[in-house]
């Protein structure tokens, strides 16, 4: 491969994608296969590898090591963390998460694809689609992966079928389909031997797709959020201490989508104040304009009381601000969660008091049914909740922006995650519920 210049770098555009599947089926080989022949791999972490794997007694490189850097993950043989690696080629950049594949990390999964564009799920071409293969592709579909591929792994170990390739993609695709999931891309691979990775395979002449770096290199990736509502949620309030600036007041954060304009109407949620922009700083820079991902300073025309946790969006864009959320959750956590669960629900900046008021359902993934009321949900459970919060909140539909339609469950007592949750409806006038003030002070 020829040496990228930063210039070519700046022109390519970003992919992040996460790679998913059961214990062993060969995610992190796969992914120290795309790093190793695509020439992403310095020298020095080549042969540390390969001194790795001969102390092992292992003839070749074994190439999961790129990507396993806990010296747990190397002892036990399997990924339990997730491991983030940077590479690029002349098409694109990228940022891979490889995610653990054992049941008890389905957790780490969660994290790796919920900012993904792109998940790859393996099999193994001799198991088929499994329980956890269903529950990974569950999980793209309810975080609106936008693309997903099938990695049929290991077909040196079948033979290279090509019957055994059709019946996994058929299987994988009706069930991903049922989802809802867009789009599957299934490709034949062997990532130990390096067939359809980078290379195309000489060993199956039947397939015509992509490689997986060709896929990766080639899939749309749109990162034009303007069709979105455009939102900021305050981190912090910026008043400098000195005779420079003694009336400048910022509110920075990360625009988490859409766009804004210095002269632009906005509101204050949830206080429902209105404001103009009078100014925009980026990088200690003034713009006219500022748009997703961008952290920047806003600075509005009224004095106006505004603090950590606010959230700023265009008047004509603003969303309903509610206390009542219903939502679909992934719970991650080994404790469960029970009706009546007092918890911490953290919304972009904003944390507040909240409590499970009903879970109305969990999800089997062998069929798809739902089990009513199960009454609480267990770690890997995906299930939906109705939650009634201490404060109101301006929420958006997740299926609107993964990023404002997004929340954690958080265990106020020890801080731990509980619950990952996608906001799939929210109740702008709820119906009246019975005070639930007592002695602990969770009075709303």
């Amino acid at each position: 491969m020829s040496t990228i210049t930063t210039e070519e770098l700046s022109e390519t555009t970003l992919l992040r994608f996460a790679t998913a599947g059961s214990v062993d089926d060969g995610k992190s080989t796969l992914v120290g296969r795309l790093l190793h022949d695509s020439k992403s791999v310095l020298t020095d972490q080549l042969e540390a590898v390969e001194r790795a794997s001969a102390s092992r007694g292992q003839e070749a490189p074994d190439l999961a090591l790129l990507t396993d850097g806990l010296r747990a993950e190397r002892e036990q043989g399997i990924t339990i963390d997730v491991a983030y690696r940077y590479f690029a080629t002349p098409l694109r950049r990228f940022i891979l998460a490889d995610t653990p594949g054992h049941v008890q990390y389905t957790r780490n999964m969660v994290t790796g694809a919920s900012t993904a564009e792109l998940t790859v799920i393996l099999v193994d071409a001799r198991n088929g689609v499994v329980e956890q293969t269903r529950r990974h592709a569950a999980l793209a579909a309810l975080l609106r992966v936008p693309h997903v591929v099938l990695a049929v792994n290991k077909m040196d170990l079948v033979a290279y079928e090509e019957k055994v390739f059709a019946a996994i993609a058929e299987e994988f695709t009706a069930y991903a389909t049922e989802l809802g999931v867009p789009e599957v891309t299934a490709i034949p691979i062997s990532a130990l031997v390096g067939d359809n990775v980078v290379e195309p395979s000489a060993n199956m002449d039947w397939y015509g797709g992509p490689t997986v770096l060709e896929h990766l290199e080639t899939v749309p990736v749109s990162h034009d959020l303007s069709h979105c509502h455009a939102r900021l949620p305050v981190q912090y309030v910026i008043r400098p201490q000195n005779s420079d600036h003694p009336d400048y007041r910022g509110y920075a954060g990360q625009i988490a989508a859409g766009s804004f304009h210095v002269g632009e109407q906005v509101t204050v949620l949830p206080s429902g104040r209105t404001s103009k922009v009078a100014g925009i700083d980026l990088l200690g820079e003034p713009v006219d304009v500022a748009w997703t991902t961008q952290s920047v300073t806003l600075l509005l025309e009224d004095d106006i009381d505004i603090s950590r946790g606010d959230l700023i969006v265009p008047t004509k864009d603003a969303p309903a601000t509610t206390q009542d959320i219903e939502a679909t959750v992934c719970h991650v956590a080994d404790a469960a969660l029970t009706v009546g669960h007092r918890v911490l629900l953290k919304h972009g900046t904003r944390t507040v008091k909240a409590i499970v008021k009903d879970i109305p359902s969990r999800l089997t993934l062998d069929d798809l049914s739902l089990h009513p009321h199960p009454g609480q949900l267990v770690a890997n459970d995906i299930g939906r909740v109705k939650i009634r919060t201490a404060e109101p909140l301006p929420v958006d539909s997740y299926s609107d922006s993964r990023r404002t339609g997004s929340f954690i469950l958080i265990d106020p007592n020890d801080g731990q995650t509980l619950t990952a949750g996608m906001v799939g409806e929210s109740f702008a006038a709820p119906e009246p519920v019975k005070d639930e003030t007592d002695d602990d002070g969770w009075d709303f």
